[in-house]
Formats: C-alpha cells, structure tokens, sequence
C-alpha cells in the first residue's frame, strides 16, 4: 500500500484544524455555544497546536516506508489518536446528529481504519510483488 496519500491527507486535515484551533478559538467555542472563558480559549489553542504538530509529523514522514516495522510510533500514534477520536464522536452521535458531526465522523473512521491496515500490513511485500 502506497502510504505517502494517507499521510499527507491526514496532514492537510489535522493541519487545518489545528490552524483553526490556534488562530480562531473564539469562533470555535462561539460556534459550539460554550463559554469562551479564559481556560476554553487556551484549551482550544493547546490542542490546536497539538493537531498542528501531528500534521507536521505527518507531513514530513509522508514519503518514508511507513507499515509493519517500519515507522511503527508514528503509525501506531495515528492509529490510535483517530481510533480514539473516531468512539468519542460515534458516543456523541448516539446524543445529538448533526452534518458536521457526522462528516468528522466518518472522516475519522475512515483514517482509523486506514491507519489499522498501515499497522498491519508488510511494506516490503508491495515492494517485492512491484519489482517481479
């Protein structure tokens, strides 16, 4: 499986909302209808720079062999950030349905799924099956 499309696709999502994390905090706890205290405000920042840093990680990884062995902290932390992720908006699926909901939520899905393969999967087998 050619990873370098995952990888780079996971880094445009995850830099994108780690963009809006960090530069549009008041918007995104507005458009949630929270409290933009303080605390909200540094909170949506802090994970926005987290999203950002798993979308440089990703970015620059993007063209290495990725799956079984190789590069398996950066897969296994994709893996289980959007597996993670993923339950946690299927759980508030259950409670309130809504488009944006559901668009992350299968955008998730589908990254876990994707990534669960990566993690299984023998890179050096595609290499071998391409050079016969």
């Amino acid at each position: 499986m050619n990873t370098n499309w995952l990888m780079s696709s996971s880094a445009v999502v995850m830099g994108l909302w780690g963009f809006v994390g960090t530069f549009l905090p008041k918007e995104i706890a507005n458009f949630l209808g929270i409290d933009a205290s303080p605390i909200t405000l540094i909170l949506l920042q802090i994970i926005g720079g987290l999203y950002f840093g798993f979308a440089m990680l990703n970015w620059f990884t993007r063209s290495a062999r990725i799956g079984g062995i190789y590069n398996r902290p950066v897969v296994l932390g994709n893996m289980s950030h959007f597996i993670v992720v993923a339950f946690a908006l299927i759980r508030q699926l259950i409670d309130q349905v809504n488009f944006i909901l559901i668009l992350m939520t299968v955008i998730y899905v589908v990254f876990a799924i994707c990534f669960g393969y990566v993690f299984r999967a023998n890179p050096l087998k595609d290499e071998l099956k391409n050079a016969a």
